[in-house]
């Protein structure tokens, strides 16, 4: 590799390793290809084993991760889209983030020894440790503004059952502090678990919803004779900024890839890493659609909310946003848990702490995990704009696209018509992401502009209500 520097975040396997582990060995002596093995074999005798989850757990977690909050925001981009381009989108972007989630999958599994997104940004860039620097802080950023968010839904949730019974920063502390036992375990293996009952549980609340949003007599907040208002495309006078805010929704919630790279650096076998993927993209684009459609078709454009929890009349509202709990707090959860690995892995690379039970180590992992969940509840009280900030990560299209062309280097890449057509897809994959960059900053600071002139943004540590 050229000059990725991986010898230096402790993820070399030179020949001396492979002496010491001779069950791994077989015909093939690369140490690239049997670094999984190598990687299994070194951890056999330590106490915390990271390379244990199965295809159909890393499905669970790749599950609690996608069926999340953000699906049941989707009627409010197709109430700005309008129903035919909003189905469109919908289904576009997943088969767009299928392929790219493949590819990158594809790329982590020739190379088994990038642990995270950051080892690819630096690997992409030359070895640039500039590259690995900037990967490293979006990473980290991405991560705890994810938290934050979830820190806020948190605190929404209980001002809605409570009737804004308690401090709004009171609500969003408890919700930071549940979240930060959550996040507590070692590997992702055994976040898995928590991670299926999350999937399940939210799912029930996107059923809930839909159904509730065509029992109801009336969508939450109706004015008589003023009936939902549904639109096959468009309505007249729908800016710019609205609709790559909606199509910006839609795409970021699909584009959790920042993840995937830890979920198979933990995998026992990579090579079924696409099982999972296929199961849970073909799962989410159906319930996102039936959502998104279902929904708006009910509540129509004048009474849609994001979360869509705020369209229902109060007893269903608490009902279906109750089921939302366990995703509140798991997703939140896995951000703070992924964002920790990362710095506790790069502070301990070959250290016994990493692997074992030690008091230094398992203070510095409870240490690392509660940083994230203050700064995590510090953000969502001081920038109250972040949440228009996260859309900007389905740029990391760009990087998969790299990926791709790595993988088929030279003129590899135009062996054959075939070839040629996916190599000129993911040519226009790098301008799609280079156009998310520039469109999706331009459309974030004018929705805070916007937000900030409507005063709909809240103070600095305030109290008061965010209840739906």
């Amino acid at each position: 590799m050229p000059g990725s520097g991986l010898k230096d975040v402790g993820f070399d396997a030179e020949n001396n390793d492979l002496k010491r582990t001779p069950s791994v060995l077989s015909s093939d002596s690369s140490a690239k290809s049997l670094s999984v093995g190598v990687q299994i074999a070194r951890e056999s005798e330590h106490e915390i084993k990271y390379r244990t989850c199965s295809w159909q757990k890393t499905a669970a977690l790749l599950f609690s991760e996608y069926i999340c909050l953000a699906m049941v925001s989707f009627p409010w981009s197709f109430s700005v889209l309008g129903m035919v381009p909003g189905v469109i989108v919908t289904v576009a972007v997943a088969a767009t983030c299928l392929y790219t989630s493949l590819i990158l999958g594809r790329f982590c599994i020739k190379h088994p020894e990038m642990r995270d997104v950051c080892d690819i940004g630096q690997y992409l860039f030359g070895g640039s440790q500039l590259a690995y620097n900037l990967t490293a802080l979006m990473f980290i950023l991405n991560n705890i503004f994810v938290q934050a968010l979830h820190v806020i839904t948190g605190a929404k949730y209980l001002n809605t059952v409570s009737n804004s019974a308690e401090c709004s920063l009171t609500f969003g502390a408890i919700t930071a502090i549940i979240c930060f036992i959550v996040s507590l375990p070692r590997t992702l293996n055994q976040m898995s678990g928590l991670g299926t009952f999350s999937a399940i549980t939210m799912g029930i609340a996107v059923l809930l919803t839909i159904i509730f949003s065509g029992v109801q007599s009336h969508p939450f907040g109706y004015i008589a004779g003023q009936e939902p208002l549904v639109t096959a495309i468009p309505i007249p006078g729908t800016s710019y900024v609205a609709g790559m805010s909606a199509f910006l929704n839609i795409t970021y919630t699909f584009v959790g890839q920042v993840m995937i790279p830890t979920f198979i650096a933990e995998m026992e076998n990579p090579k079924d890493f696409p099982k999972a993927l296929w199961a849970v993209t073909i799962a989410e684009a159906v319930i996102y659609t039936i959502c998104g459609a279902v929904v708006y078709h009910f509540v129509g454009n004048q009474y849609v909310t994001a979360p869509a929890f705020g369209s229902l009349t109060q007893t269903y509202k608490i009902i279906a946003f109750s089921f939302a709990v366990p995703t509140i707090i798991f997703l939140g959860a896995l951000y703070s848990n992924v964002a920790a690995r990362f710095v506790f892995f790069r502070l301990f690379r070959e250290s016994r702490h990493r692997h074992s039970n030690t008091i230094v180590g398992w203070a510095v992992w409870v240490a690392l995990v509660a940083a994230t969940w203050v700064l995590a509840w510090i953000i969502g009280e001081v920038i109250p704009f972040f949440s228009d900030m996260l859309s900007l990560m389905s740029s990391l299209f760009i990087f998969w696209a790299m990926a791709y062309l790595t993988l088929y280097p030279g003129k590899s890449k135009w062996d054959g018509p075939l070839r040629s057509a996916e190599t000129l897809v993911n040519y226009f994959l790098i301008l799609l992401g280079a156009y998310i960059t520039v469109a999706g900053t331009y459309t974030s600071v004018e929705s805070i502009i916007q937000s900030y002139q409507a005063r709909a943004v809240a103070g600095v540590f305030t109290c008061a209500s965010n209840a739906l």
